[in-house]
């Protein structure tokens, strides 16, 4: 699972041209996070790399200003808290890089604006326009409007959909721990298979100010690879750590690019796309994307109230999950044609294999 550091991890990352950075709302927590990232950032820059940021932490920072003792849990309280904290978050951020002479840019977006293919193009187009005029993108989650955000995103899964948005090779995914760490606490230098990654982490470990985790940050790595991109998690306190990580220095843990990558509507119908139903298929386990696709004579049933072309899960009887797809037809069409024939129910260009 593991690769060699050294001069093999500097060739890995060094070529990097395009780089999506996201830190989280408890690195952020810490006194002077802002105007060291925004130092790395600079540093980058200065060697020709072009930068977007996924920053968490509108919502840390704005249940303070409003004068709540801690967190809420209400759905109220948490879009407060995001409208109230984005405005402080960016100001702090625009003071930083004016200071540098560099101009930013917030987007703010939700999963519809990126399940909707003509809405992500206007946002591909959007950042790249930053990027031609010399300008940092700021990314967050339109947490304020957004509920299904606040109750189940988070920015790392947020910034794996902006690699292939901005074309990037690599992903650095800062946090407040040295990397990914093994059972004994080691920290693990560099994976090559990120699917077996997720053995090594607690699901349960979370951090107290954001939402998110170790095994959201290895699942965000591993959709970067997918994508063609390397993946870096590191630790956003120690010093100098962007320009560490594009030197090649052995900080954090580097996950190497899938073999099997993944082109961009593949990757929008596997990570963008949220599953209306299932295609349950006797065998599978077994199954691959044939010469047609799925085939009714392969579907054993159906679950869901989709709609042609809505995304369904390809399952086994088992209830497994092995794949994703976008059906051609309607729940009642597909059920009714279930195990007959060779109809084509998700096509071989719209289907994902695990």
């Amino acid at each position: 699972m593991t690769v060699p550091g050294g001069r093999v991890r500097a060739s890995l990352v060094a070529s990097a041209s395009r780089i999506v950075v996201k830190i989280g709302s408890s690195s952020l927590a810490a006194p002077g996070a802002i105007p060291r990232l925004v130092a790395d950032v600079v540093a980058l820059r200065a060697l020709g790399k072009s930068i977007v940021l996924v920053s968490s932490g509108a919502i840390a920072h704005g249940y303070k200003k409003l004068g709540y003792k801690a967190r809420p849990k209400e759905m109220a309280k948490l879009q407060a808290a995001a409208a109230a904290g984005q405005s402080q978050l960016m100001y702090a951020y625009e003071s930083a890089f004016g200071g540098e002479g560099i101009a930013v840019g917030q987007v703010l977006l939700t999963h519809a604006d990126l399940a909707d293919e003509a809405r992500q193009g206007n946002a591909r187009a959007a950042l790249a326009e930053l990027a031609a005029a010399g300008a940092v993108a700021v990314l967050n989650e339109n947490d304020s409007v957004a509920v299904e955000e606040i109750k189940f995103g988070d920015n790392d899964q947020l910034a794996a959909l902006v690699v292939p948005l901005v074309d990037a090779d690599l992903l650095v995914l800062l946090s407040d721990v040295a990397g990914v760490l093994d059972a004994k606490g080691r920290r693990v230098k560099a994976i090559s298979d990120a699917h077996t990654a997720g053995a090594l982490v607690d699901p349960k470990k979370k951090s107290a100010a954001g939402t998110g985790g170790m095994t959201s940050k290895v699942e965000a790595a591993r959709r970067a690879t997918l994508a063609g991109a390397h993946a870096v998690i590191a630790d956003a306190r120690e010093p100098n750590i962007l320009p560490k990580i594009v030197r090649g220095d052995d900080v954090g843990t580097v996950f190497l690019p899938s073999a099997r990558r993944l082109d961009a509507r593949r990757y929008w119908i596997a990570f963008t796309l949220r599953p209306r139903g299932d295609l349950i298929l006797e065998r599978a386990r077994g199954h691959r994307a044939g010469p047609h696709g799925v085939l009714a004579s392969s579907v054993l049933g159906i679950r869901g109230d989709f709609r042609a072309f809505d995304a369904v899960r390809i399952v086994g009887a088992d209830g497994v999950e092995v794949g994703r797809g976008l059906v051609r037809f309607d729940a009642s069409g597909a059920a009714r044609i279930a195990g007959l024939g060779d109809e084509v129910l998700v096509d071989e260009h719209e289907l994902v294999i695990w």
